[in-house]
């Protein structure tokens, strides 16, 4: 018993070790790329470069506030908060979308300067090979980080990776445009290009705002309902009449998931009780142990008779088919005789009308 205890706390502290690891690197790189294109902004004065550069602050803050997140996020619940920690990651993913709109600002002032008085750009050649070079380190920072955030569920990693290949693609931008002053000694391309950045970076913030406000209100997550969807869809049991009401979120690491069961009115409290455990194991293998599963057990009425194809004695009306799961349907309040109900209404009104 204390083995297996001991295995499953290993376990569970895994992921978050993982994900404390990864934003632990990217602060620090982030740090070390900042100071790298602060001194290449000073070889070249390019208002372009500096763009680049404060939006590397940016990254140095964001991922300093997503690493306190992430260690928050690992606290188990308590009294306080009896659902855990996870939902800091909302924030986390609102606040650095938040400072990218504030950096974007202050590029939009520099780039309008020298767009209007262009000056020119020293040492550019050296600037670039070295812009170059942290530009390629980004790279393989944003990908790492986008990775293990989708492995471990951790959305401010992943939204951490994906501000971290903002800069790239910002870093390139600069990189091509630099390169055509370089050869055309159009200088006011310069703060041309900052202006670029910095609308490219309002797009991003603003993304990642929309993201965090719909984490933090439980908003509809299609994508994981359709995940859902096809995994009771493809592990259906004969003594599961039907699912309704599904609901998801997450928060965090976790996924928390509840939703209306029907079974037969004559199955015993023992074996309702193990038909909830079958479920509730499927999707703690399915989701890693990140699933947190609340089942409410419905006994079947009168109106599933004609979608319920177990065998039995109280039936009133012949069975006649069983209702696709779908997203549709196992997102709706009603059940599935409701639904059936519906569907035949339906149909004969449409043939009346075609009458």
């Amino acid at each position: 018993m204390t083995e297996t205890a001991t295995e499953s706390t290993t376990a569970s502290a895994s992921p978050a070790r993982t994900r404390i690891l990864a934003i632990s690197l990217s602060f620090l790189v982030s740090l070390a790329l900042m100071a790298i294109k602060f001194f290449v902004y000073h070889l070249t004065g390019s208002s372009a470069i500096l763009s680049d550069a404060l939006e590397s602050i940016i990254n140095v803050v964001a991922s300093a506030f997503a690493l306190v997140s992430i260690i928050l996020a690992a606290k188990p619940p308590d009294e306080s908060h009896p659902y855990g920690h996870g939902k800091i990651e909302f924030f986390s993913a609102g606040f650095e979308g938040a400072l990218i709109v504030l950096a974007a600002i202050g590029i939009f002032m520099v780039g309008i300067e020298n767009l209007l008085f262009p000056r020119p750009l020293p040492r550019l050649d050296t600037g670039l090979l070295i812009l170059f070079g942290a530009g390629m380190v980004n790279l393989l920072l944003g990908i790492i980080l986008i990775r293990v955030g989708r492995r471990t569920r951790s959305l401010a990693l992943q939204a951490d990776g994906r501000h971290v290949l903002t800069d790239v693609y910002t870093t390139a931008g600069v990189l091509a445009g630099l390169f055509l002053v370089r050869f055309t000694d159009w200088y006011w391309m310069d703060g041309l290009i900052a202006c670029l950045v910095g609308l490219n970076i309002v797009f991003s913030g603003v993304g990642l705002i929309r993201e965090s406000f719909a984490g933090l209100m439980d908003a509809s997550d299609p994508l994981l309902l359709d995940e859902i969807t096809h995994l009771v869809a493809e592990n259906r049991r004969p003594a599961w009449i039907d699912i309704h009401q599904l609901r998801a979120w997450r928060s965090g690491s976790d996924i928390h998931i509840d939703l209306h069961l029907i079974l037969h009115r004559e199955t015993t409290l023992e074996n309702a009780h193990r038909e909830g455990k079958v479920l509730e194991a499927l999707f703690e293998g399915h989701f890693e142990g990140a699933a947190k599963t609340l089942i409410h057990l419905d006994p079947c009425v009168d109106e599933e008779c004609p979608v319920c194809g177990e065998v039995c004695n109280l039936r009133h009306r012949e069975f006649q088919t069983r209702l696709e799961w779908n997203r549709t349907n196992l997102t709706s309040r009603g059940g599935a005789g409701e639904r059936f109900t519906m569907m035949t209404a339906g149909s004969e009104s449409s043939e009346e009308n075609t009458g």
